[in-house]
This record gives C-alpha cells, structure tokens and sequence, in this order.
C-alpha cells in the first residue's frame, strides 16, 4: 500500500482548505484510516481518523467542529477538510492507514502501519 498526500498550500488565517489522501496497491481495505500532523519544532500529534468500513470519525480536540474527514471507498480516497483555519494549524499533514484489526487507539502514531509523504499546510495571520 502506498499513500500520497497532496492539497496543501499557503492559505490566510479564517480560509479552507482541503488536502486528499490517495492510497494505491492491488487491494485496499483498511480498517482505519488517520490524519496526523507535525508543526515546526513539535512532535507528530493526531488530527483525525476514519473507520474505512463504517464512517466513524474521530477527532482531536483541537481541531473538533473545524475540520471533517471522509473517504471515498470506490476511489481510495481520504480527504480532510479544514474550515477557519488558524496559525496554530501550520503543519506538515500526513495521512496513515492501520492495516489490520485490532487497534488499541486511533491517536498514537506507533499504531499505524503505513505512511505517506506530507503536505505542507501554512497558514497566515
């Protein structure tokens, strides 16, 4: 399984702003599906997660009524859209994929087991 993250950009603080994960390989059924980020300086923190079957979504608190995950199953698709973004939102995203069941929790990087590349999301004030 590879993922490719993309979408990212320079935005003002207040915009929107939505980056997509594609996820290739001959056969993809995740059971989970996540958005982390790691801001200059900070460790990678969690943003979002996805249950690939039924929808679930989970958030981080700091990000809860803002930003919304989804996927598309028939495309590979998982996306994160971002409302009112803020500078504290200036990070590299990543999209992750845990594999297999099951997970202890969604929030803890260590328990995913494929990564993509990043995108760089920067937000002004």
């Amino acid at each position: 399984v590879q993922l490719q993250a993309s979408g990212g950009g320079l935005v003002q603080a207040g915009d929107s702003l939505r980056i997509s994960c594609a996820a290739s390989g001959r056969t993809f059924s995740p059971y989970l599906m996540g958005w982390f980020r790691q801001a200059p300086g900070k460790e990678r923190e969690f943003v979002a997660a996805i249950s690939w079957s039924g929808g679930t979504t989970y958030y981080a608190d700091s990000v809860k009524g803002r930003f919304t995950i989804s996927r598309d199953i028939a495309k590979n698709m998982v996306y994160l859209e971002m409302n009112n973004l803020k500078s504290e939102d200036t990070a590299v995203y990543y999209c992750a994929a845990r594999t297999y069941f099951p997970m202890r929790t969604m929030r803890d990087q260590s328990e995913y087991d494929n990564w993509g590349q990043g995108t760089l999301v920067t937000v002004s004030s």
